[in-house]
Formats: structure tokens, sequence, C-alpha cells
């Protein structure tokens, strides 16, 4: 499949969980453990898609970058 080039520098609104692998510079597994323990916001299903809201996903690692949300907690609060 080919990358859709974004002109600007805009990131996208809703990215697959491929684009989201390749921004976030992991595998597509990762991304799976990471929403799994909460470390990633859940993906949003619409039609035959799955896709993630960039925006949720720059506030969840922002979250956690200031510390507001502790990835350990979460875990704790999950189980």
């Amino acid at each position: 499949m080919a990358r859709r080039v974004i002109l600007g520098d805009r990131p996208p609104s809703f990215v697959s969980k491929a684009t989201l692998a390749a921004e976030l510079d992991m595998s597509e597994s990762t991304v799976d453990a990471y929403v799994q323990r909460g470390l990633l916001p859940k993906p949003i299903r619409f039609g035959g898609s799955v896709r993630w809201a960039w925006e949720d996903v720059a506030a969840t690692i922002k979250a956690q970058e200031s510390g507001e949300a502790d990835p350990f907690m979460l875990g704790v609060d999950r189980a």
C-alpha cells in the first residue's frame, strides 16, 4: 500500500495503526501493547476502519510527559 503524502505542517487528524506506529517509531504490536496497558488511547472504529485521533494520542503523550498520568497507576486502576 502506498503511503499518502501529507502536505503542510498539520499531522493527519485520524491515523491508522501502521501510520501511528511509524509516527511513534515503534512496531504495530507495541502500539497494541501500549493500548492494552493504557499508555495510548483506544482507537476509534468507524465503517471498516480503525483509527486513532492524533489529537488524543498527542494529549496522552503530553500528559505522561508532564507527570499528569502515571502509567503504573493507570495499569493498577485497570487491573
